[in-house]
């Protein structure tokens, strides 16, 4: 069974972008139309579209906000552009991968602004985005191909998070290493721990799973630890948001207490990750910044109220 596409662009450079509204799965498959840049900002934003990979494409988002620019001079065009990659920008300050695909984008178009009119730079723009969708599939397969040597016939593997064809623009990342072993036809089963507060591993990883009918057992998160201990997992894969200088690695809140549990059982624990996702700026991980997330995800999970008024609230995206 072929998954649904995670995102497209529909039209030409006035068309929109189309995505999953993942806030609404496993139960719905809903799509969303984004036609303005605040649109993409607030699905970014809210995590309707979501992963470290993908959320390049939200720069197709821009598109429409430069439709209007025809005949402006060029330095008008460059403060729109900069105004709109900061504003993306943003909407998710954690994961590099997006600020390396506005910075890319507008590198792009740099120096031409001040020889070609505004209509030809928004079509330049349009397919450096498509370029870059296409360089992060093809990226995601090689990830794929590399790493699915290092799950056995018969391993557990535990995961953490939603790294797959959600968080790309195609096959994943973490899940790509499991979607090309159970394709050579290896025989293992997975581990999805469900990943508080926002259960994109119950919610998304699950149902990716499912639907390439992979093998697969959901977990609450404090059950990593027993599954561990009873000799059920071999191996640990997970994504990663920002990757330092020196390795550290961000990941979805959770990731470094997988981590420590996997080498007190003496299990190999691996991060896959593109090359967009290493941020060589930062030494090490602690200048790694780290989101705030709404602490109303906490107390008032998919508006169940599960805490007391007032309770305060310590909601990081990424650790």
């Amino acid at each position: 069974m072929n998954p649904p596409r995670t995102l497209d662009w529909i039209g030409d450079t006035s068309g929109f972008l189309r995505l999953i509204d993942q806030t609404q799965l496993p139960t719905q498959l809903v799509y969303r139309d984004c036609k303005t840049v605040e649109e993409v900002w607030e699905a970014i934003k809210l995590m309707r579209v979501r992963g470290a990979r993908h959320r390049h494409r939200g720069g197709d988002g821009r598109r429409r906000r430069f439709a209007n620019l025809e005949g402006s001079i060029a330095e008008a065009f460059r403060a729109r552009l900069r105004q709109v990659a900061d504003y993306l920008g943003a909407s998710r300050p954690t994961a590099v991968n997006l600020f390396w695909a506005l910075e890319r984008m507008q590198r792009r178009v740099a120096d031409l602004l001040d020889r070609e009119p505004p209509e030809h730079l928004v079509n330049v723009l349009l397919d450096e985005a498509l370029a870059i969708e296409e360089e992060d599939r093809q990226m995601c397969r090689a990830i794929g191909r590399v790493g699915s040597a290092l799950i056995r016939e018969g391993d557990g593997v535990l995961t953490h998070c939603n790294a797959g064809g959600l968080a790309t623009a195609d096959y994943g990342t973490a899940l790509a290493v499991m979607f090309t072993a159970a394709e050579r036809g290896r025989r293992f089963h997975v581990f999805v721990d469900e990943t508080r507060p926002l259960f994109q591993g119950a919610r998304l990883t699950a149902w990716e799973l499912q639907q390439r009918g992979i093998d697969a057992t959901l977990i609450c998160d404090s059950v990593a630890a027993q599954v561990m201990k009873e000799g059920r997992v071999q191996i640990v894969i997970v994504g990663a948001d920002r990757i330092a200088a020196n390795g550290d690695a961000a990941n979805k809140i959770g990731t470094y207490g997988v981590a420590v549990l996997a080498q007190a059982h003496e299990i190999p624990f691996y991060v896959a990750a593109p090359s967009s996702t290493f941020d060589l700026s930062l030494a090490k991980g602690d200048s790694i910044p780290i989101e705030q997330r709404d602490p109303r995800e906490v107390t008032h999970g998919f508006g169940k109220q599960t805490a007391p008024d007032g309770v305060k609230v310590y909601n990081p995206r990424s650790m």
